[in-house]
Parts: structure tokens; sequence; C-alpha cells
């Protein structure tokens, strides 16, 4: 459902679009309002809200309404008419009228009518919903309107699809300005919601660290690591079930560089696999690509020296993989050391798969094999591993250097190469999630 009133009044009827105007101020304030001239004008005055200024209704402001509604802008009209003038705009009211019935958009003419739509308003959410249309291997048209079908009812959705000439934090950042600029009137019931795969959801989440405003999350990538990790249904249908119950928790988000992180990073081995499993070949394996790039690289990996530092202390190891996270499902293996990735413990966990020789023999690589079987165990049963291969520890800051440089991925994208410095930002985000995690405190219920 779009984002946008209109509004439109007689001479005789300003004083009471004012009235209706500042009687249900907040709720205005939730939406982009649009109004012909001197009606936008006064409403301006009388509120202090933004107002899209169009033509008068004398000069083609309704028809500029008639086309904004065919094109699926408006989510209702008020035009409050004058009685006595409705035989000379019969016509024009009519055109309208006939549009907004044939795109089933609300209009009211009359005090009562425009106060029982606002009302409706009253109830309703406002969600800027940022779509990756390129995002997992579903139909991302079908994918769009199941979303619309759940949603809509309950939530008004302002779509913005991503742009491979956009970063998708810059749209969300747009959105969060939106709602900030409004927010002195309003509630929390303002949010965003990212849908793609786990790097759009990232871009987002980046924008909103901080902010308090919730994110709602409807995975359609490959991996969907960080839903998996929060207990967030991966199904369509059911993570838009999960933004209407309103729960949400608070979760700890971190940053790698300049880069935001709300899973985990990692430098070597997982690095080189990410990036052996591209877009084509996630496109025709889907979650499998990750498991034949990860078996081509174990092949291949060579081991680097890294240094650690944390609180300046700074302490050496030969590694072929390294894994600092915040959040990761029981999948990403090669955080899983401690057995638990917490994500609001205020703390990066970090698993090195340490060597004593220089290079990797074939022993060492089978050995790995098996020491991937035991992580994953551990995440299974959420138990701490011990294994002379492995380093594991928790800290809320560290700084790797790597010799030679190595790949890093951050969120499922390569950002670069080491050196990286990870912080921790504790409760930095704010999400719809369900209440049965147990990962996750639950913070309130949005009304």
């Amino acid at each position: 459902m779009p984002t946008s009133i209109a509004l439109i009044a007689h001479d005789s009827q300003k004083a009471d679009m004012m009235a209706l105007a500042q009687k249900y101020q907040t709720t205005l304030s939730r939406y982009h309002t649009i109004a012909t001239a001197n009606t936008g004008k006064q409403v301006q005055a009388a509120t202090g809200l933004p107002i899209e200024l169009i033509k008068s209704q004398r000069d083609g402001g309704d028809i500029q309404i008639t086309a904004r509604v065919i094109a699926g802008e408006i989510a209702c009209v008020l035009w409050l008419c004058d009685p006595d003038q409705l035989q000379t705009i019969a016509a024009s009211l009519l055109n309208l009228l006939r549009i907004c019935q044939i795109y089933n958009v609300p209009l009211a003419t009359n005090l009562s009518t425009a106060n029982a739509l606002l009302q409706s308003l009253q109830k309703s959410r406002v969600a800027h919903l940022i779509f990756n249309p390129v995002a997992g291997q579903g139909n991302p048209d079908a994918d769009l309107a199941l979303i619309r079908q759940i949603l809509e009812p309950q939530i008004q959705l302002n779509v913005i699809f991503t742009k491979p000439d956009l970063n998708p934090t810059d749209q969300a950042k747009a959105a969060i300005a939106s709602i900030q600029r409004r927010r002195s009137l309003i509630s929390d019931t303002n949010f965003v919601i990212a849908s793609g795969g786990d790097g759009t959801i990232s871009a987002v989440a980046n924008a909103l660290i901080g902010t308090g405003i919730p994110l709602g999350i409807i995975p359609r990538g490959t991996a969907n690591a960080f839903s998996v990790a929060l207990g967030i249904p991966t199904g369509v249908k059911q993570a838009c079930e999960t933004i209407l119950t309103g729960n949400t928790c608070i979760v700890d988000a971190a940053r790698c560089n300049s880069f935001p992180m709300i899973l985990l990073a990692g430098i070597g081995f997982e690095a080189e696999t990410v990036e052996r499993a591209d877009r084509e070949m996630k496109n025709l394996l889907g979650p499998l690509a990750y498991l034949i790039a990860g078996a081509q690289q174990l092949l291949e990996q060579k081991l680097f020296a890294v240094e650690v530092e944390i609180d300046g202390s700074v302490t050496e190891f030969h590694c072929g993989a390294m894994t600092i996270a915040n959040a990761a499902p029981p999948t990403s293996v090669l955080a899983q050391g401690l057995g638990e990735v917490i994500p609001n413990d205020g703390l990066l966990d970090v698993t090195i798969a340490v060597s004593k020789n220089e290079s990797l023999t074939l022993s060492d690589r089978l050995l790995a094999i098996d020491v991937i079987g035991k992580l994953f165990t551990s995440a299974l049963v959420k138990t701490p591993i011990e294994n002379e291969v492995l380093a594991c520890f928790r800290t809320n800051k560290i700084k790797v250097t790597a010799t030679p440089p190595q790949k890093v991925v951050v969120d499922g994208e390569i950002i670069g190469t080491t050196p990286v410095e990870i912080v921790c930002i504790p409760d930095g985000l704010t999400l719809f999630a369900p209440l049965l995690n147990s990962l996750v405190i639950p913070n309130h219920k949005m009304a």
C-alpha cells in the first residue's frame, strides 16, 4: 500500500481541512502528504508538517492527483467539497472517483468519511521496504506480490528497489531521514524492512545501527545466515508473519574497518571460499556452491602468519583460517570454536585454525576436515571444542595483520585485504525476531 495522502479542499471547506489536519497531525506525519496549492499552504501553516504542493484544483491539481493514483502512489484522497459547487466540479470529481474505484483507493468527500479514513490510518504502521530484485534464486515479482499480500492489510509499504549504482545503505539512510524528520511527532510505528541476501541486509542494517529504529528481515538470499543465526524464518510468508507480530529484540552489531558487520568476518580460507562461490555458481547450485567451493579451497589453501592485537597485547600465529563473529548460524562452522556465538553479549567470538608447521601437509588437510566436523557438532550441542589446532576466545575489539596480506570477507562480501580492526557495538541493532529464540533478549512489542 502506498504511503502518500492527497488533500483538496474548496474555499468554504478549508477551515474544516485545517481542523482535520491538526486533529490527525500525528497520523499525517507518518505519511508523505501532497495537496493542492492553497490547501497545502494552509495545512502547512496550521501544522508545520512538510507538504508537497501541486497545482491548485482550478489549474489541474485534481488531474495531478488522479495521475498519481494511477501510478500507485496514493493511499487515500481527502477532497472536502462545497456542496454548492458540486454541479460545477462534477466532471472532475467523477473522473477522480472513477479512477479511485478502479485502483481501489479510498476517497473521502466530507468530514465524516475523512475522519473514518484517518482513524483507520492511525492503526496502520508504515514501513520502508528495501527490496533486492536480483537476490537468491526465486521469482522476485512473485516474492514481492506475496510480501504485499501479507503485509499491506496492516502496514503501509513504501517499496524501494535496490539498484546496481546505488548503495542500499544510502537508500536506507534516506528512509531513516524521512522517519527521523517526523519522529518528534510519532511513536516507533515507522520502521525499515530489508529483503534480499545477507549482503543487502548487512548494508541496510549499517544505516540503522544506533538509531533504535527496528529492522524487519525477509531473507531471499542463498545462505540467509543472519536470519538463521537469529531464528528468523527463511520463508517469505513466515518472515512476514514474524514482522506482523511486532516482537522486537536488541542484538549487537560491529564494524570491520569502515564496513558494517552483523554476522562475521572471515580471513583466509573463508574469504577465498566466498570468492570462488560467485553469483553464477550460487544461481546454479544454491547453498551447495559454498560446499563445493570450500572443498576446492581446502586443497589449495596456504598458511599465513597473523599478528593479533587485543588491548595493546600482540600474539602471533601461523594459520589457514580465522573467523571473527558477531553472530553466526551452526552452518558457519569456522565460527564455532566456542560452541555458541551469542549475538547480544557485547563480545566478538574469535576462532583461529593454527598450525605448528609453515605449510599445510596432506595430513593437515585431512585433519582440517575432521576439525570442521567437530566444529559443526560443537555448534549443534552448544559446547566449546577442545583441539590443539584451534585458538578460541572472546573480545570486544581486535586488530589483525597478516603476512602476506589476506582477503577478508564480511557478511558474505569481499571487502579487501588485511589489516583489519573489528569493534563490537553492543546493543547496536533492533530487530523483529521470534520471542522463542533463546539467543536474544526480547525488547518490546510494537503497538
